[in-house]
This record gives C-alpha cells, sequence and structure tokens, in this order.
C-alpha cells in the first residue's frame, strides 16, 4: 500500500485556519499549538502569523495593521504548546500598537511589535510590478517539481500544504548544482482554499506564508540550495509592512532579492504584488546561513 500524499485544498487551509485560532487563556494571554506532521522547530512563519493574531485580537477591528517587527530568539518546540503574552503600548487616536511575546518552556522564542492604523485617505503612488514574469497557470506545481527529486522530498511529502506555490526560476531545495545563479526568487502563491473575510486573518495567512522562500533569495545570488552539499539557515529577524488592502486566497507574486551578505548572515528583502500589479505588502528579513557541517 503506498503511503499517504499530504493534505492539500480546503483540507489543509482548514487546517490552517485551525492553527491561527488560538485560544485565549486570559484577557491577553493566548495558547497556540503546532501540525503534528513537520520539521523539527517550530516554522517561523507559524509564530509570526500566531503572534500577529495574539495582538490582532487586542485591538479595535476597525485598525488594521500596518506593519510588525519581530526576532526569532529561539528554535521552538513543535512538540509543546506555545504560549502568547501581549502587552498593550499604545491606543493613540489613529494607532494602536502592541508587543507580542511567544513563550516556551518559560522561555521566549519569538518576539513581535505589531502597528495598526485606522483607515486614512492621502497621498498614493507605488513602484512597478516586474514584467515578463510567467503566471502561475504556465509554472509547476509544488507536485510536479517534487516529483523530479524525491530524494529531496522528505517531510515535503507528508506535510499539509495550505499554499499553492509555483516557483518562477528554481527553489532552493534542489540538489547542488541544479540551481543556475539567478538575482531573483521570485514565487506565486496562494491559499489552496477559501478564507473568511476577516483582513486580520488574511494579513496573518500572508505572514505565515512570507518566510517561506524569503532566504531563497539569498542562495539564489550564488546558486546555492538548502540541504546536503549546501547550507543550512535560521531566520534571525522578520519584518512587514501592509501597504493595500488584499486577499490571501487569490494570487500574488513575491518578488524577492538579496541586496548584501556577509559574516555568515544575509539580507533579503520581498515584495507582494496582485496578479493585477497592485503592490500590497513588503518583507525584509535577515538569517544566519552556514555551509552545512561548518
Amino acid at each position: 500500500m503506498s503511503a499517504p500524499g499530504p493534505v492539500t485544498g480546503q483540507e489543509a487551509v482548514d487546517g490552517l485556519l485551525a492553527l491561527l485560532d488560538l485560544e485565549q487563556v486570559g484577557d491577553v494571554t493566548f495558547r497556540g499549538r503546532s501540525p503534528q506532521v513537520g520539521p523539527q522547530r517550530v516554522y517561523g512563519g507559524q509564530v509570526a502569523g500566531q503572534a500577529l493574531v495574539a495582538a490582532g485580537r487586542t485591538v479595535d477591528p476597525g485598525r488594521a495593521v500596518h506593519s510588525l517587527h519581530g526576532y526569532f530568539v529561539r528554535g521552538g518546540d513543535p512538540a509543546a504548546p506555545i504560549a502568547y503574552e501581549v502587552e498593550n503600548v499604545r491606543d493613540g487616536r489613529s494607532f494602536s500598537v502592541r508587543r507580542s511575546v511567544a513563550v516556551q518552556h518559560g522561555r521566549p522564542i519569538f518576539f513581535m511589535s505589531a502597528s495598526f492604523h485606522r483607515a486614512e485617505s492621502g497621498l498614493e503612488h507605488q513602484a512597478p510590478a516586474p514584467l515578463e514574469v510567467p503566471g502561475p497557470a504556465e509554472l509547476p506545481t509544488m507536485a510536479q517539481r517534487l516529483a523530479r527529486y524525491p530524494e529531496r522530498a522528505g517531510y515535503w511529502a507528508t506535510m499539509p500544504r495550505p499554499i499553492d506555490v509555483r516557483y518562477v526560476g528554481e527553489p532552493g531545495w534542489v540538489p547542488p548544482g541544479d540551481r543556475p545563479r539567478d538575482p531573483y526568487q521570485r514565487v506565486w502563491m496562494r491559499l489552496d482554499g477559501r478564507l473568511p473575510d476577516d483582513p486580520l486573518l488574511h494579513a496573518c495567512a500572508l505572514t505565515y506564508a512570507s518566510d517561506l522562500s524569503l532566504l531563497d533569495s539569498v542562495l539564489a545570488v550564488h546558486g546555492e540550495s538548502w540541504g546536503p552539499g549546501g547550507v543550512v539557515g535560521a531566520s534571525l529577524d522578520h519584518a512587514l509592512w501592509f501597504h493595500r488592502p488584499f486577499r490571501a486566497d487569490e494570487w500574488f507574486l513575491y518578488d524577492c532579492w538579496s541586496p548584501s551578505a556577509h559574516g555568515a548572515r544575509g539580507l533579503a528583502t520581498g515584495r507582494f504584488f496582485t496578479v493585477d500589479g497592485r503592490h500590497v505588502a513588503s518583507a525584509v528579513q535577515e538569517g544566519l546561513l552556514r555551509r552545512v557541517g561548518q
């Protein structure tokens, strides 16, 4: 009998929604969990997304998150629950600021500052979206890419896949030598099912997705790959700015590039564009990158 494949589609999205639906255990304290199937450490996008859920639940729904800045300080234990403690830093006339700390085994593993803003009108401009990028329908699915590299599939073969990911170039997990140098890492993404209409939930889902391929852009510059024969890494910090309304269950292009790498650290920046070219969010992250066995 063949092994069961990964959970995809609406079932996987519902699983992500359950993951983001934190248990409230106090006025400003919440409890989250991790998937039963996954890597040895808690995925960074998960803890960032959950921390934003916790912060957002203490803010007036009329104020939308416009930025977050977080630091990963310890690896998370996927077998243990995560406590989220929220501090109300300020509620002003236009902005609300929260600090959300993720705690496991009595120690912080991640902390985030997030700012929320009431809707206002003002100046409007944006840089154009990249030109001549193939659309998602023209690109291989994750399943099609993994079929070429069964030895590299690892936990991807069984992990739930709530996000439909279509790489424009080669992903960072292909074997060394199969990835040409590329100044960009561009990926089409969308939640592989339907989300409720809650804007905070879409922001949390985008936060979850934003950690998937951002550091890949540092390796892409050098034609490097993750894993055996390549590089191991970890996210050190993460920042996101939300510019315009969007839906995370509709296709968006994650346009990533790396301006600098030095001293075993690499900096990556990314922009999110909708299919019609609206710039809806921006991300910046620094990561620790070391040769396997170094």
